[in-house]
């Protein structure tokens, strides 16, 4: 697994890495490390036509087999080897472009969470071990939101955010342990937004928030 990847994850992505279980501890790697990367096309703003362009780019590697896929690039080089099948994080990508949009309203949040749900969901199968990815698609499609509600400059935007989360109804979900660094992500998630917190890690609540997820999953 690479370090030099780990080091490019937020605090919280890190700490929700520790919980992964070997046999998706890469596949989850891979993951976060790619919307870490496809974040930060987004929020490092510029001109939209540069962050399309680099979007399209990883959506191409994405399409194409691995065997086709430049050597040199380290994120490609884990992705090869991590078990997760490429294509499936296609709508990662899609997603985060939905960001550039002129207007962020629901549409667009729908699919920005619906492709770092599906992430997950590959993630979950990265195992082969059949767990079902209905609980993983609905915590993913929570906490991408959650989690986006904090980044936003908007607090129409970031409330519009919040209420899809909550919209999504129905018992909290537990997941497998394939997938328990989610089971983090969105537990710290569902915390920050219940105290009104601007951060995901933001005392001895939250590492304690964090033990309980990474241990049973919810």
């Amino acid at each position: 697994m690479s370090s030099d990847l780990v080091e490019t994850l937020p605090l919280p992505q890190r700490l929700a890495l520790s919980y992964a279980p070997q046999r998706t501890k890469s596949a989850t790697l891979a993951l976060l490390a790619l919307d870490t990367r496809l974040a930060g096309i987004i929020r490092n703003g510029g001109e939209p036509v540069i962050a399309q362009m680099k979007l399209a780019w990883w959506r191409e590697r994405l399409e194409q087999a691995p065997s086709d896929w430049p050597i040199g690039e380290p994120l490609l080089a884990l992705l090869r080897g991590c078990g997760i099948e490429a294509a499936r994080l296609v709508p990662l990508v899609d997603g985060w472009e939905m960001l550039l949009s002129e207007t962020l309203g629901r549409p667009e949040l729908s699919t920005f969470a619906r492709g770092r749900a599906l992430g997950w969901a590959a993630v979950n199968d990265a195992s082969g071990r059949g767990q079902p990815d209905a609980p993983v698609e609905k915590a993913g499609r929570e906490w991408a939101l959650l989690d986006l509600a904090m980044h936003l400059d908007s607090e129409a935007e970031a409330a519009m955010a919040r209420e899809a989360a909550a919209a999504s109804g129905g018992p909290r979900p537990r997941l497998p342990k394939e997938v328990r660094s989610l089971a983090v992500l969105h537990s710290l998630s569902l915390r920050a937004h219940r105290l009104g917190s601007g951060e995901l890690l933001d005392g001895a609540g939250a590492m304690a928030t964090a033990l309980r997820a990474g241990l049973l999953g919810m």
